[in-house]
């Protein structure tokens, strides 16, 4: 009862303090430790943990249109995770079927202002999860208080050679020549093509399960973004995690470069 209270009591003293200074316009999070999870608390499988995580998903969501965010990306599933064992990719595919019609059906993504946009190669994802993910963009299309990039088959790496194909393909329709294609490739002309091109750059990424590193997420986007690393696995990823992770953004001198 006391320790409850406690938590409470500091959960509002962040929310207070990360109030009052300026918040980031976008949020990456790669949302690590399903599996250890699962493995150190004795749940009966895998996908429980995953189904944990999604339902972490949505809390983390809602903390994020509490403050105002405006663009958030998730990493729920990256390229190589799609190699894994057979019924473990099931296992995560279907927990974003499902997540995917609750968001809609049990009003999440209407309460939020919620418009989902999925990114990667969803060519490489199977009928059911690619029908239940245009289906989310569809319905939500309209909604204009945050926009959330779900990475479903994403790699930056991929996101990268995809957006310079993108820039060579216009080139090519356009019947320029090589020295012209080549004269024009500039950074600004890459960033039309990527997978994130109408967001902002994120100016948080935030990694849970104690990983120090992107393992490919938003290679391109991060140049400049602030990086928080948090022990707790996803699942287990708590309202003063994030706002911790919020105010040591806001403690931050950002020089981009300079």
């Amino acid at each position: 009862m006391l320790k409850g209270f406690l938590y409470r009591l500091y959960e509002r003293q962040l929310l207070g303090e990360v109030f009052h200074r300026p918040l980031p316009r976008h949020v990456g999070l790669i949302q690590d430790g399903h599996r250890r999870y699962a493995r150190e608390t004795g749940l009966v499988s895998l996908a429980e943990g995953y189904r944990m995580g999604a339902e972490k998903t949505e809390e983390v969501l809602a903390w994020c249109a509490e403050l105002g965010i405006p663009t958030v990306t998730l990493w729920w599933l990256s390229t190589e995770n799609l190699t894994r064992e057979p019924g473990e990719v099931a296992d995560v595919l279907q927990v974003i079927e499902t997540k995917m019609a609750e968001w809609i059906e049990g009003g999440l993504a209407e309460r939020l202002g919620m418009r989902v946009r999925p990114i990667g190669r969803l060519d490489l994802l199977p009928a059911g999860a690619l029908k239940a993910l245009r289906a989310a963009e569809s319905a939500t299309r309209r909604h204009e208080r945050m926009l959330l990039n779900v990475g479903v088959g994403y790699g930056g790496r991929q996101e990268i050679v995809d957006a310079v194909k993108g820039y060579l393909r216009e080139c090519f329709t356009r019947g320029e020549r090589s020295d012209e294609i080549l004269g024009a490739l500039t950074p600004d002309a890459v960033d039309k093509y990527l997978y994130t091109y109408d967001c902002p750059d994120p100016d948080l990424i935030i990694r849970t399960s104690g990983e120090v590193r992107l393992s490919g997420f938003m290679l391109w986007q991060s140049a400049y973004s602030e990086f928080y690393f948090c022990d707790v696995h996803w699942p287990a990823f708590r309202k003063i995690d994030f706002l911790r992770a919020i105010r040591s953004y806001q403690h931050r001198q950002r020089r981009f470069g300079r």
